[in-house]
């Protein structure tokens, strides 16, 4: 049972994939563990990165824009001005409203819109960390409901059971 909890863990912790891959990969793989301990395990597992994100991404970027070594500086400084001119243009618009939107852009559970795309923007802007985390939590649980919700749906309509 251990070995089994542990995949839902990595998988929910590799960026891109997180519990938006390891939710529908346990149920399809039927691991014979009840669904609200898969909903857990991927939820925590989604999460253990934000914060060591949130404090390390800026400055590996600023870090890496520094160095000689050319693809790497030119890729770090890419990401650095490419994210904070976007996050300039939508701290504009979302204003206060700025945690609601980092919120729902984590909740929402299609690719490259999780926990790690939204820490790694809450970085860049230097947003307030403990509301950050409340966001990007609040959002991790959601998506992460709404995974179940349709793994369970979609594999009990394919498998009938």
């Amino acid at each position: 049972m251990l070995w089994k909890i542990l995949v839902i863990l990595l998988i929910s912790m590799v960026p891109l994939i997180e519990l938006r891959g390891a939710i529908p990969v346990a149920v399809g793989m039927d691991l014979g563990l009840p669904e609200w301990l898969v909903l857990i395990v991927a939820i925590i597992g989604n999460i253990i990165p934000v914060p060591i994100i949130y404090f390390f991404a800026r400055k590996v970027l600023e870090w890496g824009s520094e160095k000689k070594w050319k693809p790497f500086k030119n890729f770090c400084n890419f990401c650095l001005k490419k994210g904070e001119k976007t996050g300039e243009k939508l701290l504009e618009k979302a204003k206060a409203g700025v945690y609601v939107a980092l919120f729902l852009f984590v909740a929402i559970p299609i690719p490259g819109t999780g926990a790690w795309t939204g820490t790694l923007a809450a970085s860049i802007l230097k947003l307030d960390f403990k509301k950050t985390i409340i966001s990007i939590i609040a959002g991790v649980l959601v998506a992460g409901l709404v995974m179940l919700a349709i793994s369970l749906g979609l594999f009990r309509v394919i498998f009938g059971s």
